[in-house]
């Protein structure tokens, strides 16, 4: 058994089962892929694939143990490669970043500005997405971190660190009778269209578990992925604007943002690194200027738990910084 037949193995298999796809990502010929994954049937005595003619159908349950297998000794190797580029030269390399429009537009500009003049030939690659789409991006290898918040339970694979809490705000027309003042209830802002973040697809959506603890149910007539699309939309008069409060800005001459941290709970963005590899120190210090408590020790140690309620633990006492 040797790297590169598991390697050609996890291209096809990443490849939909196309052999010619795989061979093209690889820089190889078709029948080369063919005979080295023959040759590693052969070897281990069973079919990783079932076959029609020269088309593979589907994996076998067998095969599907080897192919995750040979997924995690191929992710061991790179770390392994990227462990010598690090020793080598610690200033280069690239970072893959998944993480939500609100982030990458609001929060992550400044942070990225010190980064890349602490390192300036390190590429930074950003990937925007739901957290579902994140969550791929992880699975499929694609990102060194995600930065999200909420839907942990997609994560499971990462060391999730805390990096600070945001509240939600309401953003109106300045002309909306919501504009006039006092303070904003649930009742209020049932009564108008209300226009938010789409929710995920997994678990309860927190806004609505809000209104029906308040024994409401809201008007969502529009949802977007973008603050910008939704203060858009707003600013059409096609509703009530919900958006993170990191995401308002104050000044602006046709909109009023109404506080609402009383009506519904702190969120809380986290950056996660997927367990068991090898951060280079350029992560940790990113880290650090995404949120200055996470300096290299703390986020080393967090790595190295055994369980996300041991990560969980190490942060109890942290009080987090507002954005």
């Amino acid at each position: 058994m040797k790297l590169h037949q598991l390697r050609y193995l996890a291209a096809v298999a990443q490849s939909g089962l196309n052999i010619t796809a795989a061979a093209q990502k690889l820089h190889t010929s078709q029948p080369g892929v063919s005979k080295q994954i023959k040759l590693l049937e052969d070897e281990l005595g069973f079919q990783i694939f079932v076959r029609e003619g020269r088309n593979l159908t589907r994996i076998t349950p067998a095969g599907q143990q080897v192919i995750e297998r040979a997924l995690k000794i191929l992710q061991e190797a790179q770390s392994i490669r990227d462990m010598s580029t690090e020793l080598r030269d610690e200033g280069r390399g690239s970072l893959s970043i998944g993480t939500t429009h609100t982030q990458a537009r609001y929060v992550l500009p400044s942070v990225i500005q010190e980064f890349r003049a602490r390192y300036p030939q390190v590429r930074v690659n950003l990937h925007q997405g739901t957290s579902e789409q994140i969550a791929e991006m992880v699975a499929s290898d694609r990102i060194d971190c995600a930065i999200a918040t909420g839907s942990e339970a997609l994560f499971a694979d990462l060391t999730l660190l805390p990096c600070y809490r945001w509240h939600r705000t309401v953003i109106v027309p300045r002309s909306h009778p919501l504009a006039e003042g006092g303070r904003l209830t649930f009742k209020a802002l049932a009564a108008y269209p209300l226009i938010t973040y789409t929710f995920s697809f997994t678990g309860p959506s927190s806004l609505h578990e809000a209104f029906a603890k308040a024994g409401l149910v809201p008007n969502v007539a529009i949802t977007a992925r973008d603050a910008d699309v939704i203060v858009t939309y707003v600013r059409l008069g096609l509703g009530v604007g919900i958006v993170a409060h990191m995401a308002v800005d104050d000044d602006d001459p046709d909109l009023k943002a109404i506080d609402a941290s009383h009506l519904f709970p702190a969120h809380t963005t986290w950056i996660g690194f997927r367990r068991g590899t090898l951060l280079r120190k350029y992560m940790y210090d990113f880290a650090q200027l995404l949120a200055p408590h996470l300096d290299r020790r703390l986020v080393e140690r967090a790595h190295r738990a055994g369980s996300t309620e041991e990560v969980q633990a190490m942060f109890a006492d942290v009080k987090l910084p507002e954005r």
